[in-house]
């Protein structure tokens, strides 16, 4: 079972997954996002992914993440994401092993794991000496807009190997593959509302059905229909 609740940081999620007995398996789809991740008794990483990754869960497992709004994850992990791209690491691989253990262990105990989560996040953030980019929320938007390198880097008032560094840092990869992914979350969001996949394509700015079925091919592994088609 798979819950999700927005954050108190903003644009982040808490999420929560329990396993059945028989174990399971789910398609994990890139969205440009780091997750720290509780799943017992271990703290673990996931970097942005650049295509579609099944994640296979042990029978009886438990997992609680907080999944960071795009360009936060780094800052509050200390690391840029391109470093962990389409990687999953333990937590003790970028933070001290011993406070990691401590940390590990508060977050076992605590009553809302999430919560403690989100309160760690919160205090790295506050104490942070790398702060995320003030410039994100104009390439997140520029990426979502579908709109050229140039014009993006035009607006952050930098050029465009620059912009490309700075999104590598922040999401794990630069601004051409960003929209990329936004535009498949975006296909998605859609075709899980209704929207026929015709519609789809021109709604979520693919130049045609056939450009839409080629990514979601390429991103997610699996036709549209697979993704919007309800799990047995």
């Amino acid at each position: 079972m798979y819950r999700e609740r927005s954050s108190v940081l903003p644009g982040s999620a808490v999420w929560t997954r329990t396993v059945g007995a028989e174990g399971d398996s789910h398609r994990v789809l890139p969205d440009g996002c780091l997750d720290l991740i509780w799943v017992d008794g271990c703290l673990l990483v996931a970097g942005p992914d650049t295509t579609a990754q099944v994640a296979v869960g042990a029978p009886g497992a438990s997992y609680t993440g907080l999944r960071f709004a795009p360009g936060v994850g780094p800052a509050v992990l200390g690391v840029p994401a391109h470093e962990l791209r389409d990687r999953r690491v333990p937590l003790a691989d970028l933070w001290p092993s011993a406070r990691v253990r401590r940390l590990t262990d508060q977050v076992g105990a605590a009553a809302r794991r999430g919560r403690f989560l989100e309160e760690v996040a919160a205090e790295r953030l506050r104490h942070t000496t790398t702060p995320p980019d003030p410039a994100l929320p104009v390439i997140v938007a520029g990426a979502a807009a579908g709109e050229p390198v140039t014009t993006t880097a035009e607006r952050v008032g930098v050029g465009a190997r620059q912009l490309h560094r700075r999104c590598r840092d922040a999401f794990g990869y630069g601004p051409k593959t960003l929209a990329r992914v936004l535009r498949l979350r975006r296909a998605l969001a859609l075709a899980r509302s209704g929207v026929p996949f015709a519609e789809v394509a021109g709604g979520a700015g693919y130049a045609d059905q056939a450009h839409l079925a080629r990514e979601v091919r390429a991103l997610a592994g699996v036709p549209l229909g697979d993704l919007v088609r309800p799990a047995a």
